[in-house]
């Protein structure tokens, strides 16, 4: 069922949350995914503290914002506590709602400084920096982590009581290890040993959630209060309204349709370039562009030119070329013939091994970019 959620002292409708991806979920696509429905809470992509205190362009960029985004968190990371304390109040006088803590990026440019995955390793010296941010703000902090550094050490479940005590008013958790990166399957078991490691924090799972089915299993298997969706978000932007109302009435809505797509997809291009300026915003475009071709079916010259365009005259000009391409194998409902549709997104659990249909996706591959195995 759909949970109301509290975090701090904010209260919400829904208990889905986009995951931060690096190089993904910047202003434009949280707004995109908003306007979409069934999603309150957002997070910025990963932010360097030491850039924030600093001022730094691109880091003041990463976390613009709009009054749509009424609840919006700041991902930080770093190892200083000086610097992480003094990076929350900037974010706090900036009107954002949260800050948060990335404690599970697992890149050596993170780790190295004894941030993301690495914090998981000193829970004594991470449970200071983390007090001294909650004592140095208001609004809530905060923390994503894995399930550990490695199988070998699986430290989730301690750090969940140790933040909880420092003060941290939620706990993402993605179920893998800093070791696995992507591969191997979510550890559902390792998600819900955090969830019953606190007394009265939120968890929030994170991992393979591709479908509502999946958001539903996780929540069920778990026992988590809420559920975070990264890749499945890029691949599905209206994961989270499906997801809410297949939680809700048990019933799941039809996939958008190719009309729809486009809408949602040219929005989300007229806010790249409000934000980032026609150039860099169609260049920035370039990557989530070809995810939303993904679900167009055979499109292989559209795909192709979607990695080269430099204006919005030249998309739409690549959308109509398609179109015309596309025309002659509609049915009568305006959406391709049967055999020329994309495989459903299948959750890997409901699939029986045994039957033909396993081929079906039931997998998105990482998104390339600044972090790919985060």
């Amino acid at each position: 069922m759909v949970a109301a959620m509290r975090i701090g002292p904010y209260e919400f409708g829904s208990n889905l949350f986009l995951s931060p991806l690096a190089g993904y979920t910047n202003l434009p696509f949280r707004l995109v995914v908003r306007e979409i429905g069934g999603l309150d809470w957002t997070t910025t992509d990963l932010v360097n503290a030491r850039s924030l205190i600093e001022r730094n362009p691109r880091a003041l960029q990463m976390i613009s914002t709009r009054p749509a985004e009424k609840l919006l968190a700041v991902q930080l990371f770093g190892a200083v506590p000086e610097e992480m304390r003094d990076a929350a109040l900037i974010v706090e006088s900036l009107g954002i709602a949260s800050v948060d803590i990335n404690m599970g990026c697992p890149v050596k440019k993170v780790t190295g400084i004894g941030g993301g995955s690495a914090m998981m390793t000193e829970l004594a010296k991470t449970a200071a920096l983390v007090r001294g941010m909650v004592d140095a703000v208001k609004i809530p902090v905060t923390a994503k982590m894995r399930l550990g550094w490695d199988e070998n050490n699986l430290t989730a479940p301690d750090l969940a009581r140790v933040l909880e005590d420092a003060g941290v008013a939620a706990v993402f958790v993605h179920g893998r290890t800093r070791a696995q990166g992507f591969s191997g399957t979510v550890n559902l078991a390792g998600i819900r040993a955090v969830v019953q490691a606190v007394k009265k924090i939120p968890v929030i799972g994170n991992g393979d959630v591709t479908t509502p089915a999946a958001a539903k299993h996780m929540l069920d298997e778990t026992g988590c209060a809420g559920v975070s969706i990264g890749r499945g978000a890029f691949y599905n932007p209206w994961i989270f309204t499906h997801t809410q109302d297949y939680l809700r009435t048990g019933e799941l809505q039809p996939e958008a349709g190719y009309p729809e797509r486009v809408h949602v997809m040219r929005r989300h291009l007229d806010l790249m370039i409000e934000v980032f300026g026609e150039d860099q915003g169609c260049r920035l475009f370039r990557k989530p562009a070809t995810w939303y071709a993904k679900r167009f079916g055979p499109a292989k010259a559209f795909k192709q030119g979607l990695t080269r365009f430099s204006t919005r005259a030249e998309f739409e000009a690549l959308l109509a070329s398609y179109e015309q391409w596309r025309a002659p194998y509609l049915d009568e409902r305006g959406e391709l013939l049967a055999k020329f549709r994309p495989e459903p997104m299948i959750a890997s659990f409901m699939l029986d091994p045994d039957d033909p249909a396993v081929f079906r996706r039931n997998a998105i591959p990482v998104p390339k970019g600044p972090v790919d195995v985060w």
